[in-house]
């Protein structure tokens, strides 16, 4: 269980508001959100992506250290070849183009998940982002592209069995947190758009204790106001994180 972290207060339309440390977001609704516009899921992820952007800023901007976004699970590949080839080419669009606006907002970028069988450019893009990227201190987007949370414990524990050094039978939960993709602090607060009310692999091991909201805005529609109202719904949550409360 981890220790209860001192949480960062702000100001938020005259109310105190509690800071998450880490939110994850899961990115869903970009197909039904262009469905009930009479666009092409393609066109949804374009609006998706788009927002994503702006969405970003205003997190790292509200005083967020780390956020995670799910963009593409492992499973993702299974869908048609169009829509998939479709979101290689927003991610190489997203991650060659918007270096300045990274580095003039002090976002470090990083990524999560396995290489395979991400075209080499987009892994050429992901990896020069994060490498440029890699000395900005504001906060740490993390994406999450071809991402699946099993996927990265059982990576985890290769890497853990290749590690000559490991004393087993002393490994502790801080020590197995290093052999994730990303050494990032646990999830307080995840978010799913679109009204699902799933974790859908995302994220197994850092959202053990965090907490969860899933409004019922899809992706594309979910904007400042959207995520300002998850702080306001996170800050009156009562973490006990296993314990008892005391009335």
């Amino acid at each position: 269980m981890p220790a209860q972290k001192e949480e960062q207060l702000i100001e938020l339309n005259g109310q105190t508001i509690k800071l998450p440390t880490h939110v994850a977001i899961i990115v869903d609704g970009n197909g039904r959100w262009a469905k009930e516009r009479g666009l092409t899921r393609m066109q949804g992820h374009d609006a998706g992506f788009k927002n994503l952007k702006q969405l970003t800023k205003h997190i790292i901007n509200r005083g967020v250290k780390y956020v995670s976004f799910y963009v593409f699970s492992t499973e993702n590949f299974k869908r048609s070849a169009e829509e998939v080839g479709h979101l290689m080419d927003i991610f190489v669009l997203l991650y060659k183009h918007n270096l300045k606006e990274f580095m003039d907002n002090n976002i470090r970028v990083v990524f999560s998940g396995r290489n395979e069988p991400l075209p080499k450019s987009v892994m050429r893009a992901r990896d020069e982002l994060a490498e440029k990227t890699k000395n900005n201190t504001a906060g740490t987007v993390n994406f999450c592209l071809n991402y699946g949370g099993r996927a990265e414990i059982v990576d985890a524990v290769k890497k853990l069995a290749q590690d000559k050094d490991v004393d087993i039978e002393n490994l502790t939960e801080q020590d197995f947190v290093k052999y994730l993709y990303q050494d990032l602090p646990d999830v307080d607060l995840m978010i799913r758009t679109s009204g699902e009310l799933r974790l859908s692999n995302f994220l197994l091991w850092q959202n053990s204790y965090a907490e969860f909201y899933f409004p019922k805005t899809k992706f594309p529609d979910f904007h400042e106001e959207d995520f300002d109202q998850a702080l306001i719904e996170y800050t009156s949550r009562d973490r006990r994180f296993g314990g008892i409360k005391n009335n």
